[in-house]
């Protein structure tokens, strides 16, 4: 599709016409010369054809030229396909605890039972899918906090390191303040705009240099709301040597804690007893957090003045011919050749 950027150029086609009608004429006053005889100043038959016939180029090359020169001045140019940029959505950085409690196989997945990490990567695939138009970062942590990703539009990335996480790959124990820092200072490095913390846990905090209390109130200086949610089902049955009893796997989550993080800085704490709830909660930071909805688009342009501009230089050279007689002559020649034929 051909588009132009200067369309308007087109209404200086008439110009050479208007300075044609309005400027005054030049007289031209030819000086008189008296010979005895005309025979000697006559010109021959074919001459005079060509001085009387070939006043059309003269007239159709200007013409060509100055078309050519208003096409390039227009700035024609091709469009391409669509192209959808990033938006400039949230910065959301994911904490993830992969301590050794993450493997306890207290959720169900497709009637099966499988432990708490397995349902966090399931269900955080398609919440990440989700955000696109956010800068995605991965926190994962156990006795340390690693970063995994930066903020990033890339998602697919950061899906693929969440799969990757192995439980007690950082250490079996649970630093949650630690995780809050490091997210905080991921966060200070870029631009102010809604900076978002998801914290997922199930259990309290036994490692690390930095309380989680505290770490909310840095997080509520620096404009960063931080969602805790506590992962873990209320009761589950164990084999014994008695048989069967059943057992509470989140007695150590720290549901105190985690509430007050979040009223800190504004967030909102949730409680994920099983996969289908931490798909509904998921979902419930989605409407509190949205996305972008309307994405900027780009069109790519490729630039096609230079091919009327290469037009007008060739018709100049040809009008540079034409001045020098060298054109005339050649369309003499051509014309002879053809009443030769006939």
């Amino acid at each position: 599709m051909i588009d132009w950027h200067w369309p308007w150029a087109f209404y200086l086609l008439p110009l050479p016409l208007l300075f044609f009608w309005l400027l005054p004429k030049v007289k031209q006053q030819e000086a008189a010369l008296k010979v005895p005889d005309l025979k000697l100043w006559q010109t021959s038959q074919a001459s005079t054809h060509i001085q009387t016939q070939q006043s059309w180029p003269s007239l159709l090359l200007p013409a060509l030229l100055w078309l050519a020169l208003l096409t390039a001045l227009a700035r024609p140019h091709i469009l391409g396909e669509v192209v959808e940029l990033p938006t400039s959505g949230r910065d959301l950085m994911l904490a993830i605890d992969i301590s050794g409690s993450m493997e306890i196989e207290d959720m169900q997945w497709q009637k099966r039972p499988v432990n708490r990490l397995f349902t966090v990567k399931k269900v955080l695939n398609d919440f990440i899918a989700q955000r696109q138009g956010d800068r995605l970062g991965l926190v994962l942590f156990g006795s340390q906090a690693y970063l995994q990703a930066p903020l990033t539009f890339d998602w697919l990335t950061v899906q693929t390191l969440m799969n990757e996480a192995q439980i007690g790959l950082a250490g079996k124990k649970t630093a949650i303040g630690d995780a809050i820092g490091l997210t905080i200072k991921r966060l200070q490095s870029n631009p102010e705009q809604s900076r978002v913390v998801i914290l997922l846990t199930d259990g309290a905090n036994t490692a690390g240099e930095v309380e989680p209390l505290k770490a909310a109130e840095l997080a509520q200086q620096s404009k960063v709301k931080i969602y805790t949610i506590g992962l873990g089902a209320d009761a589950m049955e164990v084999a014994s040597f008695f048989g069967s009893r059943q057992v509470n796997p989140s007695r150590d989550l720290d549901e105190g804690t985690l509430q007050k993080m979040a009223d800190i800085t504004g967030g909102h704490y949730f409680r994920a007893r099983d996969s289908k709830e931490l798909e509904q909660i998921y979902a419930m930071i989605d409407q509190l957090e949205p996305t972008e909805k309307d994405p900027e688009i780009f069109r790519p342009q490729i630039n096609i003045y230079y091919w009327p501009l290469g037009i007008a230089l060739l018709i100049s050279f040809l009008i540079a011919l034409q001045k020098l007689g060298l054109f005339r002559r050649l369309l003499y020649i051509l014309r002879s050749q053809g009443r030769n034929s006939q």
